[in-house]
């Protein structure tokens, strides 16, 4: 017998090898068939809300799309916070979870189809006789719209003869976007010319262009022009040559690359929605700069935009590329003219140097920027890292150099929701198995999402390691709202022995209270990964010292 669930196992299967879940009655019968009848390999969590965390992180990590599984009712609502931040972090995957009887509600059951609307997610039901086809159908919504789904299967429904499992149809891909418009060829001489007559052009990448493989392309555009480039926090590694390039826009980047940022006469950004964080709140580019945005959403996304272009970043960065080439002549032609010079004039090295820090503050704890630039130069070169959300998200985004944007996600920082690191670990890790994954967390997140701590070093073993910046607090809570004179003791956390905590699981843990403590990294960074433990470093930070993105938001709301 070959039952519904069956149907949404065998083609789910054809298009995803990774599935993350909790067992429950509404998805039993399912993940039976996955196991039984299918190769698509079953990774266990210990919280529903870390099935679609993992699933977001292994797309994160791969580009590959993934699953996550949950029971209905309570299985379903742990997952909301999860499922808010795919939508806002614009993640393709697919929730499959048991749902309602078609006979109606039962006690347990709430109106899953209104709260998955309610944080922006499309709901497919099956039935008997369309399961497959229904399946094929959500994958090909999440990955058209780059947004996650849920795959719903009614109680009485899962278990169920369906026959054989028809043949099912590939989802549909989207083509790259053309520049669209009625005047998208105008607009793009406009920026062309822009470009060749600037004299401090300046190029901003975020994780749209590296979704949209434009990394060759706009290295092309950044030679032609002569351009300065920088990065968003998720779009850090995206353009080839790093000897021009400043690295992080926004309040996680160096002073003297922000600096020079807003000395550019013209800036075009590339697949970057320039949120308030990489725009400083207003402050990153001066009042004279003229901006220009490339993306596919259908308009400008910041007030700061002078000119708009609707088109994939790739495909209008060779555009732009051809265009200027084509606008010189003689031996100008496929180099940089005037515009050429700042590049050549700038110190970009010193200018993306962030401040070394003390080893210890002044209340006798370790500074983080010092830690943080220690543990840089001890970790693999190969690392992933993964960040849960929290004040801490600062250092590792600041000190820790990634080849790519692949190699750091922020899973939870786009719906503002910490507690999603642990579950992270274990997509990344499912994702890349070549590659260390590195989860960096504060105690706050990390003691909410506890239960996967498990998960993690289960999953990673070897090749996983954890930096918690432990400083008794909601750290981000106490640089705001502490010093607006609210009451503190509701952001302070008991210190917590978080080395304690791994060695429960079968990790290794390590209290690091100086930087001589940080030799243990070294040493594991140096043995084979089949020959040690995922390692857990619980770093007992300065609360004292507040990161620079932390000091722009307090400053925006003094």
């Amino acid at each position: 017998m070959s039952s519904v669930s069956a149907h949404v196992a065998l083609t789910l299967a054809q298009h995803v090898d990774a599935v993350f879940g909790v067992m429950g009655n509404g998805n039993a019968y399912f993940l039976d068939a996955l196991e039984r009848e299918t190769d698509a390999q079953f990774t266990a969590v210990r919280h529903e809300q870390g099935a679609v965390v993992a699933a977001d992180a292994h797309y994160r990590a791969s580009g590959r799309i993934a699953a996550g599984t949950a029971t209905y009712g309570a299985g379903f609502t742990n997952t909301l916070t999860a499922l808010a931040e795919a939508v806002q972090a614009r993640i393709p995957l697919v929730l499959v979870v048991g749902d309602e009887p078609t006979s109606g509600p039962r006690p347990w059951d709430v109106d899953q189809i209104a709260l998955a609307s309610a944080v922006g997610a499309r709901t497919y039901t099956v039935g008997r006789a369309d399961a497959a086809s229904t399946t094929v159908i959500a994958i090909e919504h999440a990955l058209t719209y780059r947004v996650p789904v849920v795959l719903a299967i009614p109680y009485d429904v899962a278990s169920i003869d369906a026959g054989p499992v028809p043949a099912a149809p590939e989802p549909r891909s989207p083509a790259p976007m053309e520049p669209r418009g009625e005047f998208a060829e105008g607009m793009l001489g406009e920026v062309a010319q822009a470009l060749r007559d600037a004299r401090r052009p300046l190029l901003l990448a975020g994780r749209g262009a590296w979704l949209a493989g434009a990394s060759e392309p706009l290295g092309a555009l950044a030679e032609a022009t002569g351009a300065l480039t920088v990065s968003t926090a998720l779009g850090r590694g995206v353009f080839p040559d790093t000897r021009y390039d400043l690295g992080v826009a926004g309040g996680f980047g160096a002073e003297g690359a922000m600096e020079l940022v807003r000395e550019a006469d013209v800036a075009v950004v590339f697949g970057a929605s320039l949120n308030q964080f990489t725009m400083r709140f207003g402050d990153l580019f001066a009042p004279g700069t003229r901006v220009y945005q490339v993306d596919v959403a259908p308009a400008a996304t910041h007030a700061h935009v002078g000119g708009f272009v609707r088109g994939d970043a790739g495909v209008v960065a060779a555009a732009l590329v051809d265009r200027i080439r084509v606008g010189r002549s003689g031996a100008d032609a496929g180099s940089a003219g005037a515009a050429g010079t700042w590049r050549e004039q700038v110190d970009v090295a010193a200018a993306r140097a962030y401040e070394a820090g003390d080893d210890v503050a002044p209340d006798g704890r370790l500074d983080p920027r010092a830690a943080a630039r220690r543990i840089a130069e001890l970790l693999p070169e190969d690392r992933i890292v993964v960040s849960d959300g929290g004040h801490f998200i600062g250092w590792a985004n600041m000190y820790w150099p990634v080849a790519s944007p692949d190699r750091m996600m922020m899973v939870g920082t786009a719906f503002q929701a910490i507690g999603q690191g642990w579950p992270s670990v274990v997509g990344a890790a499912r994702a890349r198995p070549e590659s260390t994954v590195v989860l960096t967390s504060g105690d706050g997140g990390g003691l909410m999402a506890i239960a996967d701590l498990e998960s993690a070093v289960r999953t990673a073993g070897g090749r996983g390691c954890a930096v918690i910046w432990n400083d008794a607090a909601y750290g981000a809570e106490v640089h705001l709202y502490g010093l607006k004179g609210l009451a503190k003791e509701p952001m302070h956390i008991p210190e917590v022995d978080f080395a304690a905590f791994a060695g429960a699981v079968g990790a290794e843990g390590v209290v690091v209270r100086t930087l001589g403590d940080l030799d243990r990294l070294a040493e594991w960074s140096a043995q084979p990964d089949d020959q040690r433990r995922f390692l857990l470093l619980d770093l007992r930070i300065s609360p004292t010292v507040v990161a620079p993105y932390q000091q722009e938001i307090i400053r925006v709301n003094s």
